[in-house]
């Protein structure tokens, strides 16, 4: 590796998602829903696509129906692949 490519930076950066969060029965353990807005491929119109996603939240801060800001990160369970990264509305 050359000098050049060792002060590249990165290119491949982690995903960030938005949602509301379903779910807290579990220990430092979220479920967030995320809406994504896709095109169909055959007729346009646009459809709604959601995920279910399972996020760290270290500190048990978050209730149901809060909206979070979620980031990619290495597997933490058998389903978590996400964590939290900042609480953007807390629920009514």
């Amino acid at each position: 590796m050359t000098g050049i490519e060792a002060t590249q930076p990165r290119t491949n950066r982690r995903k960030v998602r938005e949602g509301v969060v379903v779910s807290d029965v579990q220990d430092k353990t979220i479920v967030v829903e995320t809406v994504d807005r896709v095109r169909h491929r055959r007729y346009g119109k646009t459809v709604q696509r959601t995920k279910r996603l399972h996020v760290h939240d270290e500190g048990n801060e978050v209730r149901v129906g809060d909206r979070v800001r979620v980031e990619e990160t290495r597997p933490l369970s058998k389903l978590k692949r996400w964590r939290l990264v900042e609480i953007l509305e807390r629920a009514r």
